[in-house]
């Protein structure tokens, strides 16, 4: 450690103005020589006060000369050694968190975390706010908020009420909502900073909202692996998302390229910070598949917070259904088309149909009308039960689902015979289910409900059988089994879960919704999607608005810009899908989209590949499924280092990979080749899929045709 104080000593120093070390300033030399030497020596108990006793000087004359002479108040010298001797403890001892926080003279582990967490970029934008009758404030905007030690705010979190005059005004007239009242006045000032490693690169002060330098340096930058926060960047349309509270949940339409999914998460910062008892743990996110998730992992804990559960809705379905060993995923259930494996479209279409819900709520209500009691059953040698009986109390229990009424009507027949007990329940359970006219096993009362005469399309045993009797059920019928069982017996209703988001949402059926709104029966939902970003080829939203019939208290609104692709691109895209309200915000690039035709694969694409890795960090290659994917895998390998996602290989990175088209959903590349197969290309009924594949790209996109 000593090392490091005489490293720090001399960092110190050298940080000292070059006219303050002349000789004409030697006694000032010597003073702050001998200051920056015992506060080094003191540096995890020292405050302003003592030091100024210690000292003799007055706090104020302390202060002008470390800002003249270092460009540094004492609190910034005593912050920086606390943090670099804490880094030091971190990287060369075993100590614990907890006691490095004290160690280095803090109290509050929360403020010592927060602290280590900004200090190379304490904040990323001011105001000067005058409110009403009130003298002006110069306030910083942070990723999280700093106090001094009489808890005066140094440093606001973006998510403070007052912060979001930042995000939602330009210069003039503003107010904002405080938790007691309207808070008005006049914003005088909007500045941005751009910080690394604790210095100023760029400073932009703003007159309009924040279409500005730095939200347009942010888009021309290069991609990183992962998704990042945009707390510098937040727009007008994606705040009121972000920050909505008065409404239970939201529906949110926006386009390809419009933050649609870094707003899902910073809403989730967003309300992780504002409503009390709410943590990690009782959010939930719906991904797209496994990839998406590891490409998002870093957004929360660079807001500070923790990342909460994540889950498929495949995965989500396991928890549901005991019956198959396992389930198919969305993505298989996609590629099963794509692949044209699936001969039976009319059927897999009705099943993703918003009218097989009335269909199976029918046939549900069907089975409970009719069930009957074929035999009395014994309690025990002394007692027996009439079916008439066992009728009587099943009708008295209507409040309950079929089989959850049985196992009530069970339990109150062993309080009734056993003397309160509940010991005779389960035989007493088994005895009825046994006298009952329909046997508890969802397997066949799922294959019973497509010979029924509420199921539109008609079917002989051999097919019914061929997606019913296996261990691996499809991904449609999951979804169907779930909820018949969810009708039949009740969800396990999850209280713990307070906030749900969904993300893709327009690959989900108004049915996977209903089966939501079932077992998280007092959730509040967000969901985000984008109709034309639709690869469900049964199933398509004219408008997301019509989940608002499930999801009850809930608010449509709509993202309208895009910042992902360059102008180019999204005139490209525009066309595929003959959009005419998509435009750029992106102001840089003017590269055409370019075309090639397949002559010496191998040859044109390692040339466009190593010309694109030239200029960007991330570039993708996305075909149309996974098995194209492979083969472009396999063609380029051996020649390049080169990744890829499949169905069965789900690794992320994003310097240079190979993907099929519905597996890029939600992620985006610097630049991006779609490759289309001459003898696989693109249908007009597969054109949302297309679009989807270009509009992952950023800056340059390249088409095989």
């Amino acid at each position: 450690m000593e090392a490091i104080a005489i490293e720090l000593f001399c960092t110190l120093i050298s940080q000292c103005n070059t006219a303050f070390l002349s000789q004409k300033n030697l006694s000032n030399s010597k003073t702050i020589t001998a200051f920056l030497s015992y506060i080094i020596e003191h540096y995890n108990k020292i405050s302003l006060d003592e030091f100024s006793v210690h000292s003799g000087y007055s706090k104020t004359h302390i202060c002008r000369l470390f800002k003249q002479h270092l460009g540094k108040s004492f609190l910034d010298v005593v912050t920086e050694l606390r943090i670099n001797y804490a880094k030091s403890y971190l990287t060369n001892t075993d100590m614990i968190v907890k006691d490095i926080c004290f160690e280095v003279g803090y109290d509050s582990i929360e403020y010592f975390q927060r602290l280590f967490k900004i200090q190379n970029s304490p904040y990323f934008g001011s105001i000067i706010f005058e409110e009403e009758n009130e003298p002006s404030k110069n306030i910083y905007l942070g990723i999280t908020h700093l106090e001094d030690k009489n808890k005066n705010y140094l440093i606001y979190d973006w998510r403070a009420p007052i912060s979001s005059l930042f995000y939602d005004y330009e210069v003039g007239e503003c107010s904002y909502k405080a938790p007691e009242k309207i808070i008005k006045g006049n914003l005088k000032r909007k500045r941005q900073y751009k910080i690394e490693d604790g210095k100023i690169k760029h400073i932009f002060d703003n007159s309009i909202n924040i279409d500005d330098s730095l939200l347009q340096e942010v888009l021309s930058n290069d991609g990183s692996e992962k998704m990042k926060n945009i707390v510098n960047t937040i727009q007008q349309e994606q705040n009121k998302i972000i920050r909505n509270v008065e409404d239970k949940s939201l529906i949110v339409q926006g386009i390809a390229g419009s933050g649609k999914t870094s707003v899902a998460l910073h809403r989730i910062a967003f309300l992780l910070y504002k409503i009390e008892n709410l943590s990690s743990k009782n959010v939930l996110i719906f991904s797209p598949n496994n990839v998406f998730s590891e490409y998002i992992s870093n957004v929360l804990p660079e807001l500070g917070e923790d990342n909460p559960s994540e889950t498929t809705y495949a995965n989500f379905l396991e928890s549901c259904i005991k019956e198959y060993k396992s389930i198919e995923t969305f993505t298989e259930f996609i590629a099963r088309y794509y692949k044209y494996q699936e001969n039976n479209y009319d059927l897999v279409k009705y099943k993703q149909s918003d009218e097989i819900i009335k269909d199976i709520e029918d046939y549900v209500l069907y089975l409970i009308k009719n069930i009957k009691f074929t035999k009395n059953i014994e309690i025990d040698i002394f007692n027996e039960v009439t079916k008439e009986q066992l009728k009587e109390l099943f009708e008295r229990y209507d409040r309950f689902p079929l089989f959850t009424r049985i196992t009530e009507i069970s339990k109150k027949l062993s309080e009734n015979y056993a003397r309160g007990k509940l010991t005779l329940a389960r035989s007493i359970n088994k005895k009825i289910l046994e006298s009952m006219n329909i046997e508890k096993n969802y397997k066949k009362i799922y294959y019973n409900f497509y010979k029924s005469k509420f199921c539109k399309i008609k079917l002989s045993d051999n097919e019914i059988r061929k997606f019913v009797n296996k261990n691996k059920i499809n991904y449609e019928d999951a979804i169907i089994f779930s909820y018949i069982k969810g009708l039949l017996e009740g969800s396990n209703y999850n209280n713990m879960i307070k906030e749900i988001v969904v993300d893709e949402a327009q690959d989900y059926t108004l049915l996977q919704y209903k089966i939501l709104t079932k077992i998280f029966k007092k959730s509040n939902f967000s969901i985000l999607g984008d109709v034309n970003q639709t690869i469900n080829p049964y199933y398509k939203y004219e408008s997301l608005d019509k989940i608002k019939n499930i999801i009850n208290s809930s608010k449509y609104l709509e993202l309208t810009k895009t910042y992902r692709s360059s102008k180019e691109i999204i005139e490209y895209t525009n066309k595929i899908l003959n959009l005419k309200f998509v435009s750029a915000i992106r102001k840089d690039n003017n590269k055409p989209v370019l075309f090639r035709k397949e002559t010496n694969l191998k040859k044109q694409l390692l040339n466009d590949i190593n010309y694109l890795k030239n200029e960007y960090k991330s570039v993708a290659i996305i075909t149309k499924d996974d098995e194209e994917a492979n083969e472009i895998y396999n063609l380029l390998k051996d020649n390049i280092n080169i990744g890829k996602i499949t169905i069965n290989e789900e690794i992320f990175r994003k310097d240079l990979i190979v993907v099929p088209s519905y597996m890029a959903k939600g992620l985006e590349f610097d630049s991006v080749i779609v490759y289309n197969k001459i003898n696989n290309i693109y249908k007009e009924n597969e054109k949302y899929l297309y679009y989807v594949a270009c509009t992952r790209a950023q800056h340059e996109l390249i088409i095989y045709n």
